[in-house]
Protein backbone atom coordinates (compact mmCIF):
# COMPACT_ATOMS: atom_id res chain seq x y z
CA UNK A 1 0.00 0.00 0.00
CA UNK A 2 1.48 3.50 -0.64
CA UNK A 3 2.56 5.14 2.20
CA UNK A 4 0.60 8.71 1.76
CA UNK A 5 -2.51 6.55 0.84
CA UNK A 6 -5.12 7.31 3.71
CA UNK A 7 -8.34 6.26 4.25
CA UNK A 8 -9.46 9.64 5.67
CA UNK A 9 -9.20 10.39 2.42
CA UNK A 10 -12.22 8.32 1.70
CA UNK A 11 -14.06 9.96 4.04
CA UNK A 12 -14.15 12.86 2.10
CA UNK A 13 -17.49 13.84 0.19
CA UNK A 14 -16.12 14.22 -3.63
CA UNK A 15 -13.50 11.11 -3.35
CA UNK A 16 -16.66 9.09 -2.05
CA UNK A 17 -18.93 10.56 -4.78
CA UNK A 18 -16.76 9.33 -7.53
CA UNK A 19 -16.35 5.80 -6.03
CA UNK A 20 -19.92 5.44 -6.12
CA UNK A 21 -19.98 6.83 -9.70
CA UNK A 22 -17.52 4.45 -11.12
CA UNK A 23 -18.92 1.54 -9.11
CA UNK A 24 -22.06 2.37 -11.08
CA UNK A 25 -20.78 2.94 -14.53
CA UNK A 26 -18.88 -0.40 -13.89
CA UNK A 27 -22.91 -2.39 -13.22
CA UNK A 28 -24.49 -0.33 -16.13
CA UNK A 29 -21.39 -1.99 -18.41
CA UNK A 30 -21.44 -5.37 -17.07
CA UNK A 31 -26.09 -4.44 -17.38
CA UNK A 32 -25.66 -3.34 -20.84
CA UNK A 33 -23.83 -6.69 -21.72
CA UNK A 34 -26.09 -9.03 -20.11
CA UNK A 35 -29.07 -7.36 -22.32
CA UNK A 36 -27.01 -6.88 -25.81
CA UNK A 37 -25.08 -9.43 -25.62
CA UNK A 38 -26.35 -12.07 -23.55
CA UNK A 39 -24.09 -15.12 -22.79
CA UNK A 40 -26.46 -17.52 -24.37
CA UNK A 41 -27.00 -14.98 -27.31
CA UNK A 42 -29.35 -12.49 -28.17
CA UNK A 43 -33.19 -12.63 -29.16
CA UNK A 44 -32.32 -13.05 -32.53
CA UNK A 45 -29.71 -15.78 -31.85
CA UNK A 46 -32.01 -17.71 -29.84
CA UNK A 47 -34.78 -17.27 -32.55
CA UNK A 48 -32.71 -18.67 -35.26
CA UNK A 49 -31.68 -21.19 -33.42
CA UNK A 50 -34.88 -22.32 -32.40
CA UNK A 51 -36.13 -21.54 -36.34
CA UNK A 52 -32.86 -24.01 -37.22
CA UNK A 53 -34.05 -26.50 -34.64
CA UNK A 54 -37.81 -26.55 -35.58
CA UNK A 55 -36.30 -27.46 -39.21
CA UNK A 56 -34.11 -30.10 -37.94
CA UNK A 57 -37.74 -31.77 -36.58
CA UNK A 58 -39.44 -31.40 -39.44
CA UNK A 59 -36.41 -33.30 -41.96
CA UNK A 60 -36.18 -35.87 -39.43
CA UNK A 61 -40.14 -36.58 -38.84
CA UNK A 62 -40.19 -36.61 -42.85
CA UNK A 63 -36.98 -38.80 -42.84
CA UNK A 64 -39.06 -41.13 -40.48
CA UNK A 65 -42.52 -40.93 -42.54
CA UNK A 66 -40.40 -42.06 -45.88
CA UNK A 67 -38.51 -45.28 -43.81
CA UNK A 68 -41.99 -45.99 -42.64
CA UNK A 69 -43.59 -45.54 -46.06
CA UNK A 70 -40.92 -47.70 -47.39
CA UNK A 71 -40.63 -50.60 -44.58
CA UNK A 72 -44.96 -50.83 -45.62
CA UNK A 73 -44.09 -50.81 -49.52
CA UNK A 74 -41.27 -53.71 -48.34
CA UNK A 75 -43.63 -55.99 -46.09
CA UNK A 76 -46.10 -55.73 -49.38
CA UNK A 77 -43.58 -56.66 -51.60
CA UNK A 78 -42.83 -59.12 -49.70
CA UNK A 79 -45.92 -60.55 -48.70
CA UNK A 80 -46.68 -60.15 -52.68
CA UNK A 81 -43.55 -62.63 -53.62
CA UNK A 82 -44.52 -64.90 -51.02
CA UNK A 83 -48.03 -64.89 -52.93
CA UNK A 84 -46.39 -65.37 -56.26
CA UNK A 85 -43.41 -68.24 -55.76
CA UNK A 86 -46.60 -70.17 -53.55
CA UNK A 87 -48.69 -69.82 -56.78
CA UNK A 88 -46.40 -70.03 -59.54
CA UNK A 89 -43.77 -71.78 -58.02
CA UNK A 90 -44.68 -75.65 -58.00
CA UNK A 91 -43.18 -77.96 -55.31
CA UNK A 92 -40.34 -79.71 -56.58
CA UNK A 93 -41.62 -83.67 -55.53
CA UNK A 94 -44.34 -82.99 -57.99
CA UNK A 95 -43.24 -80.16 -60.33
CA UNK A 96 -42.17 -82.68 -63.29
CA UNK A 97 -44.97 -85.08 -63.62
CA UNK A 98 -47.01 -81.97 -63.37
CA UNK A 99 -45.91 -79.86 -66.34
CA UNK A 100 -45.03 -82.93 -68.44
CA UNK A 101 -48.58 -83.72 -68.00
CA UNK A 102 -49.58 -80.16 -69.04
CA UNK A 103 -47.17 -80.31 -71.88
CA UNK A 104 -48.19 -83.50 -73.24
CA UNK A 105 -51.81 -81.74 -73.01
CA UNK A 106 -51.24 -78.89 -74.51
CA UNK A 107 -49.00 -80.62 -77.80
CA UNK A 108 -52.04 -83.06 -78.50
CA UNK A 109 -54.11 -80.16 -78.12
CA UNK A 110 -52.31 -78.52 -80.95
CA UNK A 111 -52.18 -82.04 -83.04
CA UNK A 112 -48.11 -82.58 -82.18
CA UNK A 113 -47.34 -85.68 -81.34
CA UNK A 114 -44.68 -85.66 -77.71
CA UNK A 115 -42.31 -88.28 -77.87
CA UNK A 116 -39.33 -88.67 -75.90
CA UNK A 117 -38.54 -86.12 -72.75
CA UNK A 118 -35.97 -85.28 -70.04
CA UNK A 119 -35.60 -83.51 -66.88
CA UNK A 120 -33.14 -82.09 -64.64
CA UNK A 121 -32.98 -80.36 -61.43
CA UNK A 122 -30.54 -77.24 -61.01
CA UNK A 123 -29.73 -75.54 -57.82
CA UNK A 124 -30.37 -71.73 -57.53
CA UNK A 125 -27.34 -69.92 -55.88
CA UNK A 126 -28.39 -68.54 -52.87
CA UNK A 127 -31.20 -70.23 -52.01
CA UNK A 128 -31.79 -73.50 -50.12
CA UNK A 129 -35.07 -74.36 -50.70
CA UNK A 130 -35.40 -73.32 -54.32
CA UNK A 131 -34.33 -74.62 -57.65
CA UNK A 132 -34.55 -74.59 -61.62
CA UNK A 133 -36.62 -77.79 -63.38
CA UNK A 134 -35.54 -78.11 -67.09
CA UNK A 135 -37.57 -80.38 -68.91
CA UNK A 136 -36.48 -81.20 -72.83
CA UNK A 137 -38.88 -82.81 -74.66
CA UNK A 138 -39.32 -84.21 -78.37
CA UNK A 139 -41.97 -83.29 -81.11
CA UNK A 140 -43.27 -84.15 -84.12
CA UNK A 141 -45.81 -81.50 -86.34
CA UNK A 142 -46.15 -79.23 -88.34
CA UNK A 143 -45.30 -75.42 -88.57
CA UNK A 144 -48.67 -74.50 -87.77
CA UNK A 145 -49.36 -77.08 -85.01
CA UNK A 146 -45.92 -76.01 -83.28
CA UNK A 147 -47.18 -71.69 -83.50
CA UNK A 148 -50.12 -72.96 -81.90
CA UNK A 149 -48.20 -74.93 -79.13
CA UNK A 150 -45.87 -72.19 -78.31
CA UNK A 151 -48.75 -69.92 -77.80
CA UNK A 152 -50.30 -71.88 -75.75
CA UNK A 153 -47.32 -72.12 -73.95
CA UNK A 154 -46.75 -68.72 -73.63
CA UNK A 155 -50.54 -67.97 -72.26
CA UNK A 156 -49.86 -70.84 -69.57
CA UNK A 157 -50.71 -70.06 -66.17
CA UNK A 158 -47.72 -71.04 -64.95
CA UNK A 159 -44.07 -69.70 -65.03
CA UNK A 160 -42.52 -71.13 -68.29
CA UNK A 161 -39.45 -69.85 -69.56
CA UNK A 162 -38.62 -71.11 -73.07
CA UNK A 163 -34.85 -71.22 -73.57
CA UNK A 164 -34.00 -73.40 -76.50
CA UNK A 165 -36.20 -73.97 -80.02
CA UNK A 166 -35.22 -75.94 -82.68
CA UNK A 167 -37.11 -77.42 -85.37
CA UNK A 168 -36.08 -79.57 -88.46
CA UNK A 169 -38.31 -80.14 -91.40
CA UNK A 170 -37.96 -84.01 -92.36
CA UNK A 171 -37.31 -84.32 -96.23
CA UNK A 172 -40.41 -85.94 -97.69
CA UNK A 173 -43.20 -85.70 -94.93
CA UNK A 174 -43.25 -82.04 -93.96
CA UNK A 175 -43.08 -82.69 -90.53
CA UNK A 176 -41.28 -81.15 -87.97
CA UNK A 177 -38.42 -82.41 -85.46
CA UNK A 178 -39.16 -80.11 -82.80
CA UNK A 179 -36.52 -80.16 -80.15
CA UNK A 180 -37.33 -77.81 -77.20
CA UNK A 181 -36.33 -76.46 -73.62
CA UNK A 182 -38.25 -74.80 -71.15
CA UNK A 183 -37.20 -73.85 -67.55
CA UNK A 184 -39.12 -72.94 -64.62
CA UNK A 185 -38.30 -72.62 -60.80
CA UNK A 186 -39.64 -74.99 -58.16
CA UNK A 187 -39.94 -74.88 -53.83
CA UNK A 188 -38.60 -77.83 -51.53
CA UNK A 189 -41.12 -78.32 -48.77
CA UNK A 190 -38.59 -80.87 -47.14
CA UNK A 191 -40.96 -83.72 -47.54
CA UNK A 192 -37.78 -85.83 -48.90
CA UNK A 193 -34.76 -86.74 -51.69
CA UNK A 194 -36.47 -86.21 -55.33
CA UNK A 195 -34.33 -87.35 -58.16
CA UNK A 196 -32.23 -84.80 -59.65
CA UNK A 197 -32.99 -85.74 -63.27
CA UNK A 198 -34.75 -88.65 -65.38
CA UNK A 199 -36.31 -89.82 -68.22
CA UNK A 200 -39.89 -90.37 -69.90
CA UNK A 201 -41.58 -91.17 -72.89
CA UNK A 202 -44.72 -89.53 -73.90
CA UNK A 203 -47.28 -91.42 -75.20
CA UNK A 204 -50.57 -89.07 -77.17
CA UNK A 205 -53.28 -91.53 -76.56
CA UNK A 206 -52.51 -92.20 -72.94
CA UNK A 207 -51.40 -90.29 -69.38
CA UNK A 208 -48.41 -90.98 -68.39
CA UNK A 209 -48.75 -93.33 -65.60
CA UNK A 210 -51.02 -95.81 -68.20
CA UNK A 211 -48.70 -95.76 -70.97
CA UNK A 212 -45.65 -96.59 -68.83
CA UNK A 213 -48.30 -99.50 -67.40
CA UNK A 214 -49.05 -100.79 -71.12
CA UNK A 215 -45.08 -100.45 -71.25
CA UNK A 216 -44.10 -102.95 -69.06
CA UNK A 217 -46.94 -105.38 -69.91
CA UNK A 218 -45.85 -105.31 -73.28
CA UNK A 219 -42.18 -105.04 -73.36
CA UNK A 220 -41.91 -102.17 -74.77
CA UNK A 221 -39.87 -100.71 -72.83
CA UNK A 222 -36.80 -98.44 -74.85
CA UNK A 223 -38.46 -98.48 -77.93
CA UNK A 224 -39.80 -95.21 -79.77
CA UNK A 225 -43.36 -94.51 -77.91
CA UNK A 226 -45.21 -94.81 -81.42
CA UNK A 227 -44.17 -98.14 -82.28
CA UNK A 228 -45.92 -101.05 -81.65
CA UNK A 229 -45.42 -104.72 -81.68
CA UNK A 230 -46.39 -105.86 -85.13
CA UNK A 231 -43.63 -103.24 -86.28
CA UNK A 232 -41.59 -104.52 -84.09
CA UNK A 233 -41.56 -108.36 -85.37
CA UNK A 234 -41.56 -106.80 -89.27
CA UNK A 235 -37.85 -105.24 -88.25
Amino acid sequence: MPKNFNLATLKQPQIAVRIALGILLLANIVLAIIVFKPFGGSRQDLENQLMSLQKQVQTRQANLARIRLLATKVDKGRNEGDSFVGQQFLLRRTAYSTLLTELVGMAKSTGIRPKEFSYIYQPIEGSDDMAMLTITGNYEGTYADLVHLLNMIDRSPRFMILEYLQAAPQATSGILMINMKINTFVRDDGSGPVATEGTALAVPSDSSAEASAKAEARGLRGLSPHQTPSSEKSE
